[in-house]
């Protein structure tokens, strides 16, 4: 069963809005980079909010520049880079629109198994094989809708679909400052 929220944010309607609204769930993790992941995951529910309470793939899609460098730009701003993150959800949503009918569940609902899933994420604009990856884990875990299979092409690390309470964000925060610093990124 579904949840109907997702406690990514502070703020329980932009939880909501996530657990409920699939292309919200998709625009959080594709700002969900160079950006506080509480921030990235607010923006949606930030953005239907400057769009008149209303957020669909086909509405983003139809933004022109203007109104696109509006919402996104704030204050607050929904990203740390709003110009080019404003287009790269543009981008997003036109591929949901073109490709999946404005329906992001269809990503995962229509997906034969968890490669597929996998596959179909990473022809995203925005998504790299690590985001997808992420993202799978979100869908299986969180939303309790990975296909068959979606285990094997989940990360294996510590991510945004770990986190099942708010303050499991910020322990994420100090495994991911951990895990650079490790590499020798942080």
């Amino acid at each position: 069963m579904a949840p109907d929220t997702l406690p990514f944010t502070d703020n329980p309607e932009a939880n909501r809005l996530l657990a409920t609204n699939p292309t919200a769930l998709l625009i959080g993790m594709l700002l969900d980079q160079q950006f506080p992941m509480e921030r990235a995951f607010l923006s949606p529910y930030q953005l239907q909010e400057r769009l008149g309470g209303r957020l669909d793939a086909a509405t983003v899609a139809a933004l022109d520049d203007a109104t696109l460098e509006s919402v996104f730009k704030g204050p607050p701003a929904l990203h740390r880079f709003p110009g080019s993150m404003g287009r790269r959800a543009r981008e997003l949503c036109a591929v949901l629109v073109a490709e999946y009918g404005g329906d992001a569940a269809r990503l995962w609902t229509e997906a034969a198994d968890g490669a597929d899933l996998l596959r179909r994420l990473e022809a995203l604009p925005g998504f790299g094989k690590a985001k997808a990856r992420i993202f799978v884990g979100v869908v299986g875990k969180r939303l309790e809708a990975g296909p068959r299979g979606w285990e094997k092409t989940a990360a294996d690390w510590p991510s945004i679909a770990d986190v099942d309470g708010f303050d499991k964000v910020a322990v994420l925060r100090e495994q991911k400052r951990a895990m650079k610093a490790a590499r020798g990124n942080g």
